[in-house]
């Protein structure tokens, strides 16, 4: 058995598992530094006297940024590895950080969050197809779900942090916070964090078997003195296979559910503090109240972990988009108590957060490996440009007397079409088009003397 076909079929190792541990703590700082803007919005609001429409700008333009960083540093991880991609990325959010802290009015601090959220949203597709290509087949949408509390995690304690951060530095002290644990994460994953083998072999860069063996030692599989043959299942036709045959509707649907679920996410995520302030005049309660989102978040992603192994993982998201739709019009109902604010708000992330968690967990196996990180992140960049406009398009409504319950349920509305679309997903895997195309490469990638397993077709 080759060591693709090690990762693939065997119980997931301790070097796996410390791959994901990695994947883990690079988003969790990222969940940390995409909502960051949340915890320090109603600082920022008084320091510089924010209208209505700045705050949301504020809000969504580190989005915008990661946006346009999917779509267009997205596909270099393909070209140029997910290890050298992750870095490289790194590498340029540490400063961007670092001038977002220094930002001396509110356009320098504009222009400060759109370059560090470039390189936010280019890193997010190669963590998330790592993990997937470093998980075994029987557990893969379990270790997806367990790698999914990184972002919830992340932007909870983030939040926590950020209100004893703010108290001590001003709203200044989250960004250079988040500058220093990047640079530590970014050390961390120059010594420990290795390629990807599937990239490996499907590229074959210099060095890719001396980079191949490196690995096989650690996975405890005898090392190679060639590298294996490509998968054949592995579509080479580029970025063009997504929009031939059964993938047309397949990366249709999937854009649709993702932007949805994002568009409510980062409403959420941005004005949860601020609205939640506004109705209490109570900032601390603002702040802690969207920490709390993002705490639902890690349970959302553990239960999605969980029940992914009973029932298929995009059938668990589109009961997790329900779930939400209920929970936003309780949060609307009983948004002006506290007791009741505290208890939904935990809900509210478990949904959005925990259903964030799920998109990231779903959407690598759709895809063949020469294009995966490019649609990724081409999936996650259009969600994020979509999700730029959910917290100015609630900032415009509030304007025109919307209230903050009303934005709540809009916004629930909004989750059901994203469970209807991964729902229409779902059902694109019948029949001959049963299997996705990481359950095609496990087969491909398997030794002609090891029995291949039966793909059930859930």
């Amino acid at each position: 058995m080759n060591l693709s076909a090690a990762i693939r079929n065997n119980p997931m190792t301790r070097f796996q598992w410390s791959v994901v541990a990695i994947c883990i703590l690079l988003t969790m700082i990222d969940g940390y530094e995409i909502l960051i803007t949340a915890f320090t919005l109603p600082a920022l609001t008084q320091e510089w006297g924010l209208a209505s429409g700045q705050q949301g700008l504020v809000a969504s333009v580190g989005t915008l940024g990661m946006g346009i960083g999917a779509v267009v540093l997205g596909p270099l991880a393909d070209r140029i590895g997910r290890r050298r991609h992750i870095l490289f990325s790194l590498a340029f959010i540490v400063p961007g950080m670092v001038l977002s802290g220094l930002a001396w009015s509110f356009e320098s601090f504009l222009a400060f969050r759109f370059l560090s959220g470039l390189f936010l949203g280019g890193i997010v597709p190669s963590i998330n197809v790592l993990v997937a290509e470093y998980s075994n087949k029987e557990r893969r949408g379990a270790v997806m779900g367990v790698y999914g509390i990184g972002l919830p995690l992340g932007a909870a304690i983030g939040g926590f942090l950020s209100v004893e951060l703010i108290d001590a530095f001003t709203w200044r002290g989250p960004y250079f916070f988040a500058a220093g644990v990047t640079f530590v994460l970014f050390l961390l994953s120059v010594v420990r964090l290795p390629e990807s083998a599937d990239y490996l072999v499907q590229r074959r860069p210099a060095g890719a078997l001396q980079a191949y063996n490196r690995i096989a030692d650690r996975i405890g599989v005898a090392r190679s003195t060639e590298l294996p043959p490509a998968p054949v299942a592995a579509d080479n036709s580029g970025l063009a296979s997504m929009w031939r045959g059964v993938m047309l509707p397949r990366t249709l649907l999937l854009w649709v559910a993702y932007a949805t679920l994002t568009a409510a996410f980062y409403f959420a995520n941005s004005l949860t503090a601020k609205l939640v302030t506004e109705t209490t005049g109570d900032p601390e309660f603002g702040i802690r109240a969207q920490a709390l989102v993002a705490a639902g978040g890690v349970i959302g992603a553990l239960v999605f972990a969980y029940v992914s192994r009973k029932l298929h993982p995009r059938v668990v998201t589109a009961l997790i988009m329900g779930f939400g739709t209920v929970v936003f019009f309780a949060f609307a109902e009983f948004f002006s108590d506290r007791t009741m604010v505290v208890v939904l708000a935990v809900a509210i992330g478990f949904a959005v957060n925990g259903g964030l968690a799920a998109y990231y967990a779903i959407s690598p196996s759709i895809y063949s490996i020469g294009v995966r990180a490019a649609a990724v992140g081409l999936m996650m960049g259009l969600g994020r440009v979509v999700a730029f406009f959910a917290p100015n398009t609630a900032t415009f409504l509030q304007e025109r007397g919307f209230t903050a319950p009303d934005l709540y349920q809009l916004y629930g509305l909004v989750l059901v079409v994203s469970g209807i679309a991964v729902l229409a997903l779902h059902a694109t895997y019948r029949g001959a088009n049963r299997r996705d195309a990481m359950d095609e490469e496990d087969d491909a990638q398997c030794d002609p003397s090891v029995e291949k397993p039966t793909v059930s077709a859930r």
